[in-house]
């Protein structure tokens, strides 16, 4: 995530996990006839302390010009994610600045410990992020394990962390580091609060409008999977590529968000911690990349930024932040072309506003005040039953075949499926929206009661069959359901409609059509 490294990111995508596979064969128990389920009523005596919202941006520690972070420029732009720490080029357990600098050379060639420490006097925070998409993160290639938890430990106590933030790309996000890392910094994490200093850490991960990219969701898992306390998941909501279908950068972001929301909660309780709504969003960040983004035709501009810091404040997500304070002006005259990412400006006409003012508008809260309490499991829902009587729409029924567009009440809120299903849950622990059949419409409103079913008689038609041959307006029954042929057809089952409506010699019969067959053969009687 640095502009310095700015080559265009290659498309993301998707496969199954093991995480995955396993979510896949999780027995889940439902008792379908009377509806036992979970509704969204928080009991009162879960007591997880959420701190206060905060914003930090993000800098580029190495990239040149160098950025005065020492000198603010604003109050919002006081508190700094100092990027990247990496392996050094000549030593993989040996932590650098950018592999440039160690430690020590930072120290010395840019002043770096002094600059933080004028920071603090200011009343500045500064957090150390690891990793980056240049360059290899620790844990990449130190393959030794005490001393891979060493090379962090150092970093930790130089700069006398409490925060810190391990962003995540490309190289590091595969398997082979992922133990590793996760295991290294569980015992860092585990030694620091035994001697009353506690860290919280921060995984910044990259996302698509559907949320955590496959690999992302895996690095949530193996870090809990290792003890890690995740204080949170910061989104990289910037650089969507082919995966954004919506018209704004805004409303990627924000459905990036809340998908990765929806994914948080299930790994967690993949985990054995349950969390309330409230503490998922508290566990949430944000950073999109200001102005040009390293995607053509992706433009994060103040507007979007104005409407996001509300969205977040409005949610309750933990932390916003930036990509990047050294960007965070127009550039100058000579920069003819806006539309090529610069290590220096944003490439959008700011006038008199900064990003920084503007993402950390009312975010008060400091970035070094999340590691002492220990996320643990809430009670986070009472048991109720899903009533008839009072559901618009009937109760899922794992036995009952849906085609595409039913509505249906599954614990208390209405789903609507996305294609053909029959047994799938709505409420599915998948942690990637395609791989759901039901798209979730919205709560079960107070008062509500079933909304008038119109079935087809039993025997109106034969039941369908593989081996006949029917014409066009012949009609069958499969599946309990009613269909019409829209052209000569044999073989073709009327299954095939939700999943390629158009290519299909089927189409299903409509409330209007099944009200006339009933009204037909109630006159015959």
């Amino acid at each position: 995530m640095t502009t310095s490294e700015s080559a265009v990111r290659p498309a993301r995508t998707r496969r199954l996990s093991p995480l995955r596979v396993a979510l896949a064969v999780i027995v889940t128990t439902a008792v379908v006839a009377g509806g036992v389920v979970f509704a969204q009523s928080w009991w009162s005596q879960a007591t997880t302390t959420v701190a206060k919202s905060w914003f930090a941006g993000y800098v580029d520690v190495t990239a040149t010009p160098s950025y005065a972070f020492e000198v603010p420029v604003s109050k919002a732009a006081r508190d700094v994610v100092l990027s990247f720490v990496v392996s050094d080029a000549d030593d993989a357990c040996t932590p650098s600045w950018g592999s440039v600098y160690t430690l020590d050379e930072a120290a010395t060639s840019l002043d770096l410990d002094r600059r933080v420490a004028r920071l603090e006097q200011q009343g500045g925070e500064a957090i150390v992020s690891f990793g980056g998409q240049a360059n290899n993160e620790l844990a990449t290639n130190c393959t030794d394990p005490n001393a891979l938890e060493q090379a962090y430990a150092s970093v930790v106590e130089r700069y006398n962390s409490s925060t810190i933030d391990v962003d995540l790309e490309g190289e590091a996000l595969t398997a082979a580091s992922a133990t590793r890392r996760a295991e290294a910094l569980a015992t860092l994490q585990e030694t620091r609060r035994a001697a009353g200093k506690p860290l919280a850490i921060w995984l910044t991960l990259p996302v698509t409008p559907d949320g955590l990219t496959t690999d992302g969701t895996d690095a949530v898992a193996a870090f809990l999977a290792a003890g890690v306390d995740v204080t949170g998941v910061n989104a990289m909501t910037m650089d969507y590529g082919d995966s954004r279908r919506t018209a704004t950068m805004l409303d990627a972001s924000t459905a990036a968000l809340t998908a990765t929301h929806r994914q948080l909660g299930i790994l967690y309780k993949t985990a054995g911690i349950s969390l309330t709504d409230r503490t998922l969003w508290a566990k949430i960040g944000a950073t999109p990349m200001i102005g040009q983004n390293d995607v053509a035709g992706e433009v994060f501009s103040l507007a979007a930024a104005t409407s996001l810091n509300a969205w977040a404040t409005k949610t309750g997500l933990a932390r916003v932040s930036m990509w990047a304070m050294n960007r965070d002006a127009t550039c100058g005259p000579n920069y003819a072309d806006v539309t090529r990412v610069s290590d220096a400006c944003s490439g959008v006409d700011q006038g008199a506003e900064s990003f920084a003012t503007v993402l950390g508008k009312g975010l008060t809260g400091s970035p070094n005040a999340g590691g002492a309490t220990k996320t643990t499991s809430e009670p986070v829902a009472a048991e109720v039953e899903d009533d008839p009587a009072t559901s618009p729409y009937p109760i899922w029924d794992e036995s009952s075949t849906y085609l595409a567009k039913t509505k249906v009440v599954w614990h208390r809120n209405v789903y609507e499926a996305k294609w053909w299903t029959k047994g799938d849950l709505p409420d599915s622990p998948a942690l990637d929206a395609y791989e759901v059949a039901w798209t979730l419409i919205g709560p079960v409103l107070p008062g509500e009661t079933p909304a008038p079913v119109v079935t087809l008689p039993a025997g109106s038609y034969d039941d369908w069959s593989g081996k006949a041959v029917y014409e066009k307006g012949d009609r069958v029954i499969y599946a309990g359901l009613g269909f019409e042929a829209k052209w000569w057809t044999q073989g073709d089952s009327p299954e095939a409609v939700s999943s390629n409506p158009d290519a299909s010699p089927w189409t299903p019969l409509t409330d209007d059509q099944i009200a006339a067959v009933i009204a037909d053969q109630a006159s015959t009687d």
